[in-house]
């Protein structure tokens, strides 16, 4: 059976070095990354464009880059990792919100959540159940899709 999978996770990743997300990636994408998964990420900074890098590079799995607005209203990072990345993503899906708030991000992520059959999610810590990560496990959660969570 084919695994579609969002990957969710806190834009704040300074508080470890990048061979520390390596190896939490390794540890917990990898089991899922075979040639018939399919990764839905969004374009942001932080653990989406970690995440899209490590798979680009270790994996064979299926890519595809949601952002609410477009590629090119993404931060610097972000569209630095989907361009570097561009031979290994399956889709780039920009939903073209014209204004890019705090409820154009949730629904990008309630987009890559109904696509999916399962949500991993690093959130920051594990208090802030109001951030976008947190809200992205929860519709998973309301779903009664399984999530794997990995604090960060």
């Amino acid at each position: 059976m084919a695994l579609s999978i969002t990957i969710t996770g806190t834009r704040s990743t300074e508080c470890h070095e990048l061979t520390w997300y390596t190896d939490l990636f390794a540890c917990y994408l990898r089991p899922f990354a075979n040639d018939d998964a399919h990764f839905h990420i969004g374009g942001a900074k932080g653990i989406d464009s970690l995440s899209l890098l490590w798979l680009a590079n270790n994996a064979q799995s299926a890519i595809t880059i949601v952002v609410p607005g477009t590629i090119d209203q993404q931060p610097a990072e972000a569209q630095e990792a989907v361009s570097q990345c561009r031979d290994r993503i399956t889709n780039v899906i920009e939903l073209r919100a014209s204004e890019l708030r705090t409820p154009t991000y949730h629904a990008r992520n309630k987009y890559m959540v109904d696509r999916s059959n399962m949500v991993i999610g690093f959130p920051l810590g594990e208090g802030d159940s109001t951030s976008g990560t947190w809200q992205t496990i929860n519709h998973a959660a309301a779903g009664g899709k399984p999530r794997l969570i990995v604090p960060v």
